[in-house]
């Protein structure tokens, strides 16, 4: 089941170094980059974490899962299962996952064609695959569309 007519979605693109965040409302369809969460700790992750939801008041939440090419899972599909099931649990908020192939792949792409591709923007191409993320969830057509 999609998201509400009029919900504010937060994203997470999970990494095992930085976790990218993105921003957006069912109402808009639209979704921005927000920032990046860059901490390795758990306790540090989740107090961030805890503070962009005190700040946004999102409805819902997505985490993107990373698969191989051909749909299976690997090594960071668990990893990213887990952190979107603990989400869940300290936040009371519904986890959605979206399929999150090749999105750091097409952020990379994008800030490279914007002069912005080498290591001093990692950050940012978690935080843009975080946005991917959110809008291919927004754009999926069984999400109710507002009125």
């Amino acid at each position: 089941m999609g998201p509400e007519p009029d919900a504010t979605l937060l994203a997470f693109d999970f990494g095992a170094r930085r976790i990218g965040v993105a921003l957006g409302t069912t109402r808009l369809r639209t979704a921005r980059p927000l920032t990046t969460i860059e901490t390795e700790r758990n306790d540090e992750r989740f107090a961030a974490i805890a503070a962009l939801i005190a700040e946004w008041q999102p409805d819902r939440l997505v985490v993107g899962l990373p698969l191989h090419a051909d749909g299976t899972p690997h090594a960071m599909t668990a990893r990213a299962r887990r952190f979107a099931h603990q989400l869940e649990g300290r936040t009371g908020l519904p986890v959605v996952q979206v399929d999150e192939r090749h999105t750091t792949e097409l952020a990379r792409s994008a800030l490279q064609a914007d002069g912005r591709g080498g290591r001093e923007h990692r950050a940012l191409r978690d935080a843009v695959a975080a946005q991917l993320i959110l809008q291919a969830y927004l754009d999926t057509p069984d999400d109710p569309r507002p009125a």
